[in-house]
């Protein structure tokens, strides 16, 4: 034992399950957590080593698990203000404006909503994976804002990765689209993956046996306007740029959007005149069940300033 560790123990409260399933109920922390600390040697079963995690342990059997302390994040708390909708020991629900990056990389290492929730949630963040980190489970575009949920705790991360992974979260966007949806509502299947053409884009690879993950996305019209229309798009898949991608493979390009597809000459003007240089994508709607409570909630985010502006100029 290092030390720093600090010791999980206890007793095998259940028979017959798994012994990562059964030390995830019984310690709080996540089954990857439980398989990771596995691998080093550091969960003992009955005084002895335990190395397999589908080994199935019996009732009472006594365990220790030995936790390493949480190693610090690259990144640097920032005291960033942060639009929170929601928030309690398990999770947090943030409003993320546009502009904000998620994570700290190149070009962008610091100013991000992950130094941001740093600062935010000092000393309640659990080591997710290890590391002192938010634990962020899905992302949203620089430049596209609206809301996002985000973990604080390994077993939150895991229910919410969970969630994500089967499509159950329900997840809604606004979307100002160039021209009028021919239906009005419908469904955009097609494989994203990375563009043959220019590797920084995503697209729609018509063939399935490409490279490429399956998405869906269900849209449908909210208003006519002036060239252009407003339209509800909602996910059942989550792949990057999917409602970028999808509206644009279908003739309708986000209005703003600086990489699918070009603003119509005759809206250019009256997004000069607001200085509207983004996609026009907010992320309206999101639903989840609680991974600890099982309560369900759901939260609405009202188009942003600058989108709001932009919807009473096109109905002009």
């Amino acid at each position: 034992m290092n030390e720093g560790d600090s010791i999980v123990s206890g007793v095998i409260a259940s028979e017959g399950q798994r012994l990562d399933k059964a030390l995830a109920e019984a310690s709080g922390l996540s089954r990857e957590r439980i398989k990771a600390l596995m691998g080093e040697g550091r969960v003992l079963l009955g005084g002895k080593v335990a190395a397999q995690a589908s080994f199935k342990p019996a009732l009472d059997t006594a365990f220790e698990i030995r936790v390493p302390q949480v190693a610090p994040s690259e990144a640097a708390a920032q005291d960033i203000p942060l639009n929170v909708v929601y928030e309690d020991e398990h999770l947090i629900v943030i409003d993320k404006p546009a502009g904000l990056v998620v994570h700290p990389a190149a070009g962008n290492l610091d100013g991000t909503l992950v130094n941001a929730l740093l600062h935010h949630c000092k000393g309640q963040l659990s080591g997710v994976g290890g590391v002192a980190r938010p634990g962020i489970v899905h992302r949203i575009d620089k430049d596209t804002s609206g809301l996002m949920v985000v973990a604080k705790t390994d077993k939150a991360h895991e229910g919410l990765a969970r969630q994500f992974a089967d499509h159950s979260i329900e997840r809604a966007y606004l979307a100002f689209v160039a021209g009028l949806p021919v239906p009005q509502a419908g469904t955009v299947r097609g494989h994203i993956g990375r563009s043959d053409k220019d590797r920084k884009k995503m697209a729609v690879l018509h063939e399935e046996n490409k490279r490429g993950k399956h998405a869906v996305t269900h849209y449908r019209l909210l208003e006519p306007l002036e060239g252009a229309s407003l339209v509800e798009c909602r996910l059942e898949t989550g792949r990057t740029h999917q409602v970028r991608v999808h509206m644009t493979s279908i003739g309708h390009p986000l209005l703003g959007d600086p990489a699918y597809g070009r603003t119509p000459p005759r809206l250019r003007p009256a997004l000069t005149q607001l200085h509207f240089a983004r996609q026009a994508l907010h992320a309206a709607v999101l639903g989840f069940i609680h991974p600890v409570t099982g309560a369900t909630l759901r939260f609405e985010s009202k188009l942003p300033a600058d989108m709001a502006g932009l919807l009473v100029e096109l109905r002009t």
